[in-house]
């Protein structure tokens, strides 16, 4: 059945890439006008020698009930520095090194690059796993919102980074940017026993580069196409299996061991769709993931505590729709930007479950933000936003404020 789903997955990812390539050579030159890069790519881009950047953000989260008073959460959410090396025009090394609410230290990038021609890249290191846009376009800065999208959270893994190697590239002529990679996978079994559940989803498997292991190796990558006017568009996916402790020192001939380390092992698939427009002072976004997960009837059994089955789903699946407007555009010779927004976000981590598990309501959610995004200048801005969310088990939503401000630089 998983193989099968697999199959119609990359057909879908086939047809799409030729309805894009199809749009490209409709497209006249002249309406190139739309294109993103992030920090690590406008670092790649200088001048031969040493780079440095970074971005911050600093969060106040106030929960707001009117049955219980609950007191309000302030957070230096995070503080980033890339540093990075230019060799020559065609060799780099870029890393992102982040601090975590004032007290954790994460590496989140760190890898080489080597230019083969203009349109081929090979990069080997600590990589972004290149699914949606939050993943990568992460700075406080590119996104309306306090806190990031909660999809980005719950299905796709944000910050999600594994170590690999792969190729990226940028194809003018066409208007389209692609990455392709092989990196270890997400850890699903280990010491502790099973890692994944329908709460915790796939977010505790990330390995993160730090003394990662590999069992099987994962594929992934995504197409980005910038050659419509005032439009983005992206196309990615993620797929290969989970990786478990229990095949080290695995012996060859023992079928008995060979079936429980099967039984630990999750098949993943995930296919993500992106977009973003802009136009004038409307910026419209949008984004969706959906994730097949197979072995979960043998995963959650295997990972049983106590008696009772672990709870993992089959699919996940998770969207939202965003749209704002900069105001202060109507006003002439204002340079400050203040952006009203409202996004509808929904996930559930139970799409769709095997027979041995019921499908569980709290794990099925709406979440609506609403709020403004003041930009100070390129690079600094001012934010504050309300937040109203519900599962399918909930009577009423709750709310919670959030302010903060966030940096780039």
């Amino acid at each position: 059945m998983f193989n099968q789903t697999i199959k119609k997955m990359r057909k879908v990812i086939f047809i799409i890439a030729l309805f894009i390539a199809f749009s490209m050579n409709a497209q006249e030159k002249d309406s190139i006008q739309n294109y993103y890069a992030n920090s690590v790519e406008k670092m790649l881009s200088g001048k031969p020698g040493l780079a440095i950047g970074g971005y911050g953000e600093v969060h106040y989260n106030q929960p707001l009930n009117k049955d219980v008073k609950e007191t309000g959460v302030l957070d230096l959410h995070r503080y980033v520095l890339f540093v990075g090396y230019n060799f020559s025009s065609k060799t780099q090394f870029v890393s992102e090194i982040e601090f975590e609410y004032a007290k954790e230290l994460w590496v989140e990038q760190m890898f080489l690059q080597h230019k083969i021609n203009p349109y081929i890249n090979f990069r080997a290191g600590l990589l972004l796993i290149p699914m949606g846009i939050i993943n990568e376009y992460h700075e406080p800065t590119t996104f309306n919102g306090v806190e990031r999208p909660i999809i980005d959270n719950k299905i796709s893994p944000t910050t999600w980074r594994e170590i690999g190697l792969g190729f990226s590239g940028n194809i003018m002529p066409v208007n389209m940017k692609y990455q392709l990679y092989v990196v270890n996978g997400f850890n699903g079994y280990d010491a502790t026993g099973g890692i994944f559940s329908g709460s915790k989803t796939l977010r505790e498997g990330r390995q993160k580069g730090s003394k990662a292991y590999l069992s099987s190796p994962c594929f992934t990558g995504k197409l980005e196409y910038y050659g419509i006017k005032n439009l983005n568009v992206g196309v990615s996916g993620y797929v290969g299996k989970s990786q478990s402790r229990l095949f080290s020192n695995l012996p060859e001939d023992s079928v008995v061991l060979r079936k429980k380390a099967d039984s630990s092992v999750v098949n993943i698939a995930m296919v993500g769709a992106d977009l973003r427009y802009s136009y004038q002072g409307l910026k419209v976004t949008g984004q969706l993931y959906y994730t097949m997960l197979g072995n979960t009837k043998q995963y959650n059994i295997f990972t049983s505590k106590n008696g009772v089955y672990n709870d993992l789903g089959s699919a996940m699946l998770g969207y939202y729709a965003e749209i704002g407007y900069n105001v202060l555009r109507l006003i002439s010779n204002i340079k400050y930007e203040l952006m009203p927004f409202v996004r509808y976000e929904a996930y559930n981590t139970h799409f769709a479950v095997e027979d041995i598990i019921a499908k569980n309501d709290k794990y099925d959610n709406t979440v609506i933000t609403t709020g403004l995004t003041f930009t100070l200048t390129n690079g600094a801005v001012l934010k504050t936003d309300i937040q109203f969310m519900k599962s399918k088990a909930d009577s009423k939503y709750n709310k919670v404020f959030n302010a903060g401000f966030g940096i780039m630089f």
